[in-house]
């Protein structure tokens, strides 16, 4: 897990102050040696500036140390894995995001879950007709 600050702009911060997130969708890439965080949707508050247009889906660049970006692009290229935003928090004044490292499921492995979860419904169902 790393912690990472964040490159914002004005009505973005007013909005992360409101808990105006959603990290759900979002994730990391490496680009020319910098973080970005994509797909995190911030919605503008109805207050915010109105000479701006908000881009509610913009990227944001995230501000890391240079050992630790190495290692999460030594991680990245190497292992396999993906960088997901874990959550987003305050830290004296400062938006910080929660990030870590994780690895997709094999197809196996999906195999078992959907096969799983299908056996947990028909249970649910006969249990239910008596």
């Amino acid at each position: 897990q790393f912690e990472a600050g964040l490159v914002l702009e004005g009505w973005e911060v007013k909005s992360l102050r409101d808990g105006r997130i959603q990290l759900k969708e979002s994730h990391i890439v490496i680009h020319k040696a910098e973080a970005w965080l994509l797909g995190a949707h911030i919605s503008p508050l109805l207050s915010a500036s109105t000479h701006i247009v908000p881009d509610k889906v913009r990227r944001k660049k995230l501000l890391l140390h240079k050992q630790e970006l190495s290692k999460l692009i030594g991680s990245v290229e190497r292992k396999g894995y993906t960088i997901v935003p874990l959550s987003m928090y305050w830290i004296k004044g400062r938006a910080k995001l929660k990030i870590g490292l994780a690895k997709g499921k094999k197809l196996h492995d999906k195999r078992a879950v959907s096969k799983d979860r299908d056996w947990q419904r028909d249970k649910a169902r006969i249990m239910k007709r008596g």
